[in-house]
Parts: C-alpha cells; sequence; structure tokens
C-alpha cells in the first residue's frame, strides 16, 4: 500500500526518545470510512509494525475535542487524515483536526498526511461542494471565530502533499 510507504517516512527510530508514543494518528470520519478505508490502512499500518492510534470510541454529540484524544496527537510522529465527503459535517472532525494542525504548528517535527478518499483536494481547501454545505449548516450553530480556525485548518492541510483516492470501492 504506497500510503503505509509514504508513512515509513515519518516512522522514526527514535519515537521513543523523543516521547512519542504513536507512530501514526488516525483522523477520520467514522460512518463515512471506519469499516472500509481507515479499518484497511489501520490493519495495514499496524501490519507493518507502526503503533496507530484510531479513536473507536462512540463520540457524543457536542462534546468537545477529549483530553485523552488531544494527548494522543500530541504523542503521535504522524497524522494521517483521512478526508472523505461529509468529513465537515462532524464537529468532533474539524476540532480533531484545528488540534492536528495546532501540533504540527508547535512541533517542528510533526508531518501531516491527508489522504482525499472520494473528495477532491480543491473541495477541502476552498470548502465547496459538501465542505460548504457542511459549513452552511454549522454557520447556524457555531461561533464565527471557531468556523474561521476550521476553515483554516482545511485549508493549510489540503495544501500539503497527500494521496488522492477517487472512486475506491470497499477501501
Amino acid at each position: 500500500m504506497d500510503l503505509v510507504r509514504t508513512t515509513q517516512v515519518t516512522s522514526s527510530y527514535s519515537n521513543s526518545r523523543r516521547g512519542y508514543h504513536y507512530d501514526v494518528f488516525l483522523s477520520f470520519r467514522g460512518e463515512d470510512t471506519r469499516k472500509t478505508f481507515t479499518d484497511h490502512l489501520y490493519t495495514a499500518l499496524k501490519s507493518a509494525g507502526y503503533r496507530t492510534f484510531r479513536d473507536d470510541d462512540e463520540l457524543e454529540t457536542g462534546e468537545g475535542i477529549k483530553s485523552g484524544l488531544k494527548q494522543a496527537i500530541q504523542m503521535s510522529r504522524t497524522s494521517v487524515i483521512v478526508f472523505s465527503k461529509d468529513y465537515a459535517s462532524s464537529r468532533w472532525c474539524l476540532n480533531e483536526l484545528v488540534e492536528i494542525v495546532d501540533h504540527k504548528r508547535t512541533s517542528s517535527d510533526h508531518v501531516v498526511i491527508p489522504v482525499f478518499y472520494d473528495v477532491d483536494p480543491s473541495h477541502v481547501r476552498k470548502q465547496t461542494g459538501s465542505f460548504a454545505e457542511a459549513f452552511a449548516r454549522h454557520r447556524k450553530t457555531e461561533p464565527p471565530d471557531m468556523m474561521e480556525r476550521w476553515r483554516k485548518a482545511l485549508e493549510e492541510v489540503a495544501d500539503l502533499a497527500g494521496k488522492v483516492l477517487q472512486n475506491q470501492a470497499y477501501g
């Protein structure tokens, strides 16, 4: 799997000496990809020997990012973000993304790899298509400063080199 080989570059022999508990932190919208692509990616990473964090807990609507999740992001060498059609409809995913981007900004060696799973990278970058629809819904309930943080995080990560996977049946 190409993404696993890409991640190998980021896995460091000195992870434990630098305080990393995980090689990879997976960020994804569970309803979209948990039982397909993300499950396959997680299995491939684990099989290749990467310590990989994947949050499997059911998340409560409206809940802020859990401190344990924030710590897992900070204790990871790499974050792989799987952008899917409904990624931006989840406040949780967007808050997690902001946390990842904040960590990338404060940790010079944190690597972020975006995966665009059946979504065009320009839709993520410019918040068009399903991302525009999700932001229109969020606008009704979310403060403008949070919306701006989400927008900037999406733009920043969409500008990174990543993997575009279009029309991938069953992961």
